[in-house]
């Protein structure tokens, strides 16, 4: 009997020991489970906030056209897009393949909720309304830092990289880029030709000079200022065409805003006047207007800094 007694004792003791081993294995189950979601979620940290992405984004918002333009070149698909001014050489992205999200200072956030997009881009224009994006979907804040320009467009540029698993396409399209940087820095080093860099609106003319919107020219290419002390701003600082006599630069760069934004351009016969025909810039037929979708619209994308570099380089 203390025998039969002792088996049962036995097996049952051997029976707990199974039902212990069983519940810890689905624990552990449980927590590489949770371990592996884990892994799965991306933290991009930036300015205004965090954005916690889940895997790969697979329906997209850009409300900035220079990530508009890197996502194309990498070949990553966008679900919705501010279509209001969307500029020439992206504009497929304004057909009815893809959402109209509203514009770059009105987003249309009824049609962004529709989307239930899995991450939405934005820059400085929208900044101010980050809370109402972040609400809808992970929204990461892009903008481009005129005072440390390179550093910022590479790191944006890497941060897009990383979201998609672009990260080797990203590195060799960016050693080419510090390679052809590298060459206009030999040219202009080699000059004392001072530069001055205007945009044109409405017969309306102001001045960017280092540090500023446009000022990559200076701080980055490496050519001299013709006024160092134009002030810094997001709108440049109001000039007469006296004022660009005055400075007389030997190379004088015009981007021409009413014609990036699809607006009637009278900028070229407004500032070519008796005045600016006196200075170096026009004598030598140094006057060059730059494509005011690049330099205005979607400065800081991988194809408009390809393309900047090159009308620099064309300049010189």
């Amino acid at each position: 009997m203390k025998k039969f007694t002792f088996l049962a004792m036995l097996m049952a003791f051997i029976l707990v020991l199974g039902a212990c081993g069983n519940d810890n294995a689905g624990e552990d189950k449980k927590d590489s489970g949770t371990s592996d979601q884990a892994a799965d979620t991306m933290t991009i940290e930036h300015e205004l906030g965090k954005a916690e992405i889940k895997g790969t984004p697979e329906k997209v918002v850009v409300f900035d056209f220079g990530i508009l333009d890197t996502l194309d070149e990498l070949g990553v698909e966008v679900a919705g897009v501010p279509q209001a001014t969307v500029p020439n050489y992206l504009e497929q992205y304004a057909s009815d393949d893809y959402t109209n999200v509203g514009s770059l200072k009105e987003p249309d956030f009824e049609a962004i909720h529709a989307l239930q997009p899995d991450v939405i881009f934005i820059s400085t224009r929208q900044a101010q309304l980050y809370d109402q994006f972040a609400e809808i979907a992970p929204t990461v804040y892009i903008p481009i830092d005129t005072m440390n320009y390179m550093e910022s467009f590479k790191e944006n540029m890497n941060t897009v990289a990383k979201i998609f698993g672009k990260e080797d396409e990203m590195n060799k399209e960016l050693e080419d880029i510090d390679s052809r940087v590298a060459g206009i820095q030999e040219k202009t080093s080699a000059t004392d030709e001072k530069a001055l860099i205007v945009l044109g609106s409405q017969s309306k003319v102001s001045a960017y000079g280092p540090s500023s919107r446009f000022g990559l020219i200076h701080d980055v290419f490496g050519l001299k200022p013709a006024d160092e002390n134009i002030e810094v701003s997001t709108h440049g600082q109001n000039i007469t065409f006296e004022y660009i006599l005055e400075t007389n630069p030997d190379i004088l760069y015009v981007i021409d805003r009413d014609a990036a934004i699809g607006e009637d351009s009278s900028v070229k016969a407004s500032l070519e006047n008796d005045l600016v025909q006196k200075t170096n810039a026009y004598k030598n037929d140094n006057i060059h207007y730059l494509n005011g979708e690049y330099w205005y619209l979607s400065g800081g994308g991988l194809q408009s800094m390809k393309e900047m570099i090159s009308e620099v380089e064309g300049s010189l």
